[in-house]
């Protein structure tokens, strides 16, 4: 894992629900635009190749390994590690899964999206994922999120007690709750005490539309890069030492006191 500064980017542009070629035209596109500005990690928004074509979702799913095959051969050739969520066909469901792969090529990790936004349907469609874990990458250790999962503070600080230096989120965050895209994405960074590179939707998509808002968020919370409602690339900074040195000074993990966290029956 490196130990010096790096570019990440969060690559924000819009997905034609069941459209994959257009979609891995544009994805495609961007990785190589990004990795030309010398990003060596490349985060994509949620289900970026097929949207969320609900009932089509099986079929669609067949295409996913190809798509991976091509992200790892991109990866390798530009030497730059590769997150972002597709979906995947798991027994007879399906599931929203994060894919991490590293400047190699080779495929690091795999995230199945635990928290499944019922108000949306989701959880008709998709299969809820059941575990998570940092995922280990020449760019360090980082932790995958998918969307909604910026609203569990849980899994983000599973994370951060594995290790993880940097959340990488991938996002169809739709734009009516835009505001709470952007708090949340500083409050994930600053609890954790580790970069936060967000990568959402925009434009028309189904019948939602996205804000963009893509953004990359230090360890102190300053909003390193972000875009606004354009197709585009935020890249910044990563330095590890960064990460070291806020964790240093404000010691959040030795000062734990899970004693006090523990579940207690109500009184009375």
């Amino acid at each position: 894992m490196s130990s010096t500064p790096f570019q990440a980017a969060a690559l924000q542009f819009q997905i034609d629900v069941g459209d994959v070629p257009a979609n891995r035209d544009r994805a495609v596109s961007r990785i190589g635009e990004a990795a030309r500005m010398g990003a060596r990690l490349c985060v994509l928004p949620e289900m970026w190749s097929t949207g969320f074509a609900e009932d089509r979702l099986p079929g669609l799913c067949r295409t996913t390994p190809a798509v991976l095959h091509e992200l790892r051969t991109l990866a390798a050739s530009l030497r730059t590690a590769i997150a972002g969520s597709l979906p995947e066909r798991v027994g007879r469901g399906v599931c929203n899964t994060m894919y991490v792969i590293n400047a190699t090529g080779v495929l690091t990790g795999e995230y199945r999206k635990a928290h499944l936004f019922t108000p949306s349907g989701e959880n008709r469609w998709f299969r809820r994922g059941t575990s998570a874990r940092a995922v280990p990458t020449d760019a360090g250790l980082l932790g995958p999120l998918i969307c909604y999962d910026l609203r569990f503070p849980e899994l983000s600080r599973k994370y951060w007690l594995e290790g993880a230096t940097v959340l990488c989120v991938a996002a169809q965050w739709p734009a009516v709750r835009s505001s709470h895209w952007e708090i949340l994405t500083v409050a994930r960074a600053v609890e954790n005490q580790s970069y936060l590179v967000a990568a959402n939707a925009v434009g028309p998509s189904g019948p939602f539309h996205y804000s963009g808002g893509s953004v990359i968020v230090s360890p102190l919370g300053e909003r390193l890069a972000s875009l606004g409602e354009e197709e585009g690339i935020a890249m910044a900074t990563i330095d590890p030492a960064a990460v070291e040195e806020t964790r240093r000074r404000i010691p959040c993990l030795a000062d734990r006191n899970p004693r006090a966290y523990r579940k207690t029956r109500p009184p009375g």
